[in-house]
């Protein structure tokens, strides 16, 4: 049972803008935090950006300064705004939810099918 519903993937050329949306179907579910993973190619999957209940937000070294992400409770949607793309950024990109203990984000049980990502050069 598919329980986030990830969307906004495309192909597009280096120095564009996505902006990726992941919708929780469950009707009665708050989001705590939430975060985007992304699997390049023959990679492993790899965590880009976070954010929590609070809306503090982290990102990864390699998108710090172009991406972006927000939340929407009241549509329970997160959002992965990615600009100055890079041909680096191609993958499948997938959201999860979960809580912060500590510093540290630990992605619950719920999964999406991803949204492909693809960047020309």
């Amino acid at each position: 049972q598919v329980q986030l519903v990830e969307s906004g993937g495309g192909l597009v050329q280096a120095g564009e803008f996505l902006t990726l949306s992941c919708e929780v179907s469950e009707r009665d579910f708050t989001i705590n935090a939430a975060g985007w993973y992304r699997q390049p190619p023959g990679k492993q999957r790899e965590l880009v950006a976070t954010i929590n209940v609070g809306g503090g937000t982290h990102y990864a070294d390699s998108v710090k300064g172009r991406f972006i992400i927000s939340r929407d409770d009241a549509q329970n949607t997160v959002y992965l705004l990615m600009n100055s793309l890079k041909p680096d950024d191609t993958g499948v990109y997938y959201c999860t939810t979960g809580n912060f203990v500590g510093s540290r984000y630990y992605p619950d049980s719920r999964r999406g099918q991803g949204t492909r990502v693809t960047v020309s050069s």
